[in-house]
């Protein structure tokens, strides 16, 4: 039977959709959604406030009231010790990967996201570049300006410290992606808990409360162990010497770190695919 136009109160009717959702489609709408949340945006501000302010405070305490001399400063990490805030920023980047995922199970609308995109290696792909994107431009963004403040601090005592100074673009720039995995591993976790406390006490376990047990161990159990630990091996990248007890190279050690997010991610993924929503 044919429908005439007049029938249809004189409109021409839609033609049928035709194709299915894309990749791309999935990109822009998790993109849109990560600067819509508010909740995301003060979390990434808070990152860079706090991980920014306290290594500032700690560094122009330590240079305005340091009786070293010159020499036994250039001994020790400055580099890393300008970027120490990341210590703290880790658990605030932890807060932002988990959220990126939990909280759409939290108010329920990963099963809209998913009715409008029911194929979900698109969708969880999307999310995970979009979370990894901006947590490593955040997180550089927080290296970099840490860096440049604290530096001027240590050169009015007399120290040469600056980007071209050994290794130290290298710490610079690690610092920036130890952030970034710290989000990524959060991220996975948050796929596989599917709950927000849940993943970022994890999270937070994982890269803070473990180190601390282990500094408990025996010696000759720290010297075997302690390395392959995530923050441990992570920190080697934000560092121009060895981290105590690890003997892993600068990306060595981050290839470990980052085999901790890589395994979270991918059990995430087929948690997501394989289970309801």
């Amino acid at each position: 039977m044919t429908v005439s136009t007049s029938a249809l109160g004189g409109l021409t009717p839609l033609p049928a959709a035709s194709g299915r959702a894309g990749f791309g489609g999935a990109l822009h709408s998790e993109w849109t959604k990560i600067r819509s949340v508010r909740s995301t945006m003060w979390t990434l501000s808070t990152a860079v406030v706090v991980t920014v302010g306290i290594s500032v405070l700690g560094n122009w305490g330590r240079a305005h009231n340091t009786t070293a001399s010159p020499a036994r400063l250039a001994a020790e990490d400055l580099t890393q010790r300008s970027m120490f805030g990341i210590i703290l920023g880790q658990l605030i980047m932890v807060v932002f990967g988990a959220l990126a995922i939990t909280s759409e199970y939290s108010t329920g609308m990963i099963r809209t996201a998913l009715t409008a995109q029911p194929r979900r290696t698109p969708v969880f792909w999307s999310k995970f570049l979009v979370v990894s994107a901006v947590a490593f431009v955040i997180g550089e963004i927080i290296s970099f300006a840490s860096f440049l403040i604290d530096s001027s601090f240590w050169r009015g005592k007399g120290i040469a410290l600056s980007l071209s100074s050994p290794h130290a673009m290298q710490a610079v720039i690690g610092g920036g992606l130890y952030l970034a995995g710290s989000a990524i591993l959060a991220f996975g976790i948050g796929a596989i808990l599917r709950h927000t406390a849940g993943a970022i006490t994890t999270g937070v376990g994982l890269l803070f409360v473990v180190t601390i047990i282990a500094s408990f161990l025996p010696d000759n159990w720290q010297s075997h162990f302690n390395k392959w630990l995530p923050f441990n091996s992570g920190g080697q990248a934000w560092a121009t010497q060895h981290v105590r007890g690890t003997d892993l190279g600068a990306w060595t050690g981050f290839g470990v770190f980052m085999i901790y997010g890589v395994v979270a991610v991918l059990i995430g993924m087929y948690v997501f695919r394989k289970r309801d929503a």
